[in-house]
């Protein structure tokens, strides 16, 4: 097995409250602005995921760390390091299913605090206890806008994170001070990322398993016959290798007269980022071209589905069992408003694996929460699950759990 090593090999989230300068922070370190829809660019925010790659180097003269093969300080050749994927999530509160599915392929995260807002915000908060539900627990904090406040004001921020993390599962996580826009403290940044995201062990033995988080159409309009692409499914492997030519299963597939049909696509192409594989390993995001027709793949159109060689995959199922915790306050609100049990009847959404469903709940007994999905989706007993309700009009994360 030959993987190009310019393959990243590990996801990086990035999470935070909105307007805390998360795309701008992905930009410092890649050079891509991954809020690239018009309607992202209009509104100044993420809407969907973003996604960005980039190359850590060491320079063995001076030490700094970056992201080209020159060191930017002194001019000396660097040392590869590794490859990384960003996964730019939203920060938005009406926006938080699209970080769940995006933390579901995360091996660890920033989590981006701006220095100029007292802390914690709500989002924070929400994105904060998002990681540990969803089991992202390498982190980096990185204090962000450091240029636009006095040395006083930093300190006091730099406190307030202290005091927000104190006895949590993040408690020692490093805390670097940046300028993102400035692009000031960046190697310290990107050795705090080396140091304490390692990549994790793969099982590459296990069958071929892939969360799709984005699904795409590239085709412009006008595309001659020839030049016509397959449909795009932009994900994360989990476990197992893919290989050009492959045949593969995507489920739960598409829904047609009212119930959800399995799709099979053979493997036409292999990249990450703009690099073309023959084959590849798990770690980082990757796009791969099937010669499935294109509209079955456009607009995100398959996103929550898992892919797997043929017959490898566990059926989708409409209804779950959930050895379920819920909190009892809203954590994603400013005033923290208190909640009441879970009601048979009751609409909620859960994240499952790359999936984000609605669902009615049946029962809640004990611990045990059984929901009735609005549409299959792909589970795995011991699979994390986050679970959101709706409070003051909006879909907010009010508990966790794991798959019966």
């Amino acid at each position: 097995m030959v993987i190009d090593p310019r393959k990243p090999k590990l996801n990086i989230g990035v999470v935070g409250h909105v307007d805390h300068g998360k795309s701008t922070l992905v930009k410092a370190l890649t050079g891509v602005w991954t809020a690239r829809h018009s309607e992202e660019i209009k509104r100044g925010m993420t809407i969907k995921l973003g996604f960005a790659s980039a190359q850590f180097y060491r320079c063995p003269n001076c030490g700094t760390y970056g992201t080209t093969p020159k060191c930017k300080v002194c001019g000396s050749d660097t040392q590869f390091i590794r490859s990384v994927s960003f996964v730019d999530s939203p920060g938005h509160e009406v926006l938080m299913a699209r970080m769940l599915s995006g933390a579901a392929v995360m091996d660890g995260a920033m989590l981006v605090i701006a220095a100029n807002e007292p802390c914690p915000q709500p989002q924070t908060r929400e994105h904060f206890t998002a990681l540990e539900i969803m089991g992202v627990k390498k982190l980096v904090i990185v204090q962000n806008k450091v240029d636009v406040v006095s040395k006083e004001k930093a300190l006091e921020n730099y406190k307030e994170i202290k005091q927000m993390i104190a006895g949590t599962w993040a408690e020692g996580s490093p805390i670097i001070p940046v300028s993102a826009l400035r692009e000031i403290n960046i190697s310290a940044l990107i050795k705090a990322l080396v140091e304490t995201i390692p990549v994790p062990q793969r099982d590459l033995t296990k069958p071929f398993q892939m969360y799709v988080i984005r699904s795409f159409d590239i085709n412009k309009p006008g595309t001659t016959p020839d030049e016509f692409h397959g449909g795009v499914l932009g994900g994360s492997i989990l476990t197992g290798l893919l290989k050009l030519g492959d045949e593969v299963e995507i489920l739960p597939g598409v829904k047609s007269n009212g119930k959800y049909t399995p799709l099979t696509a053979s493997v036409r192409g292999l990249k990450s980022d703009s690099i073309e594989l023959t084959e590849a390993d798990p770690g980082g995001l990757i796009g791969v071209e099937t010669d499935l027709d294109p509209s079955l793949t456009k607009a995100d159109n398959l996103v929550g589905s898992v892919v797997g060689m043929i017959g490898t995959l566990p059926q989708p199922t409409s209804e779950v069992s959930i050895e379920a915790h819920v909190f009892q306050r809203v954590i994603g609100t400013k005033e923290m408003a208190t909640l009441g049990p879970l009601k048979p009847g009751e609409q909620i959404v859960l994240a499952i694996g790359p999936a984000i469903v609605s669902g009615v709940v049946k029962s809640f007994k004990s611990g045990q929460l059984d929901v009735k999905l609005n549409r299959p989706v792909v589970a795995t007993t011991g699979g994390r699950v986050a679970i959101a309700r709706k409070v003051f009009e909006k879909w907010r994360l009010t508990g966790y759990g794991t798959l019966k």
